[in-house]
């Protein structure tokens, strides 16, 4: 019998894992909040469902995995309020179930190191909503025996997601902030690390997902511009840039994230060990 996956919130990441698992035979189903978009999931090999919205039980009781990719809202997580029962439901014949987070729960810590055994700091309000998830998603798990593994995500690139538009456009900026450095990772590195535990679970484990080199974002859109034989973009101090809240947000935290776990128990070998390496392939993806 082919594994089904089921995805709470069939984005970015989502996309990624179904991407490598569905030539694998396996089958796959996810949901989103409109019906405008039922085509293009349809399109993705994935089945759509509009959640919330219609009726999910039928299919959740087909599912072996269950990743869960929709963020906390005000109230705390929306797919156990609207959903703890069904998922108690078919608890029992779930093999994996994967909830993605992010780094934001460590939150600054002046560019040092963090790794998963560290406390959980939260400096912004989505570091601290993530926080109380991750929380929930624990306590629910202990609760029904759900096999629960936590991946907490650092800054996102990939097709359609990295810095190149912008500076052909000519609206990229290298804002400067001393001492500022993240960690990120490319979304094929995601979805491999995915696959990875989903082969080898290990209930109640918590990863980080980051490449080797955390680095200045205005090394990143600098090396983006080379990529490009564009002109360097403008750089401006933090204080004078004009960001918007979410924007700033970020700058807001600065850390160096260890990825050792993922390696050493997964056995995970990054494709993109570096932003290097990463933006490198997003550009000859882009211009295929």
């Amino acid at each position: 019998m082919n594994d089904v996956l089921f995805s709470f919130g069939y984005g970015y990441s989502a996309q990624a894992l179904v991407g490598i698992l569905l030539p694998e035979g396996w089958i796959s189903i996810g949901t989103t909040r409109s019906e405008d978009k039922i085509a293009s999931v349809d399109a993705t090999g994935t089945d759509a469902i509009v959640w919330p919205g219609d009726d999910i039980r039928a299919d959740l009781a087909r599912a072996s995995h269950l990743l869960i990719s929709i963020p906390p809202n005000e109230k705390g997580d929306p797919v156990i309020a609207e959903a703890r029962e069904h998922i108690v439901a078919v608890a029992s014949r779930l093999k994996w179930v994967g909830y993605l987070s992010t780094t934001g729960v460590y939150g600054d810590r002046n560019g040092g190191w963090v790794d998963e055994t560290d406390a959980l700091m939260p400096t912004t309000e989505r570091g601290r909503a993530r926080v109380d998830a991750e929380r929930q998603w624990q306590s629910f798990a202990a609760e029904i025996g759900l096999p629960l593994h936590i991946f907490r995500l650092a800054g996102i690139y990939g097709p359609g997601r990295g810095p190149f538009e912008k500076i052909l456009l000519g609206t990229a900026r290298r804002i400067l902030k001393a001492g500022q450095v993240f960690s990120r990772i490319h979304v094929d590195d995601i979805a491999r690390v995915l696959q990875a535990s989903m082969m080898q679970p290990n209930p109640g484990a918590i990863y980080n997902v980051c490449d080797d080199a955390p680095a200045p974002p205005e090394d990143v859109i600098g090396y983006a511009a080379e990529l490009l034989g564009a002109e360097i973009p403008p750089a401006v101090r933090f204080e004078d840039a004009s960001l918007t809240p979410m924007a700033r947000s970020f700058y807001a935290e600065s850390k160096r994230v260890r990825n050792d776990r993922i390696k050493n128990e997964l056995e995970v070998e990054l494709l993109y060990p570096d932003y290097r390496s990463g933006l490198k392939a997003v550009l000859d993806f882009e211009q295929m």
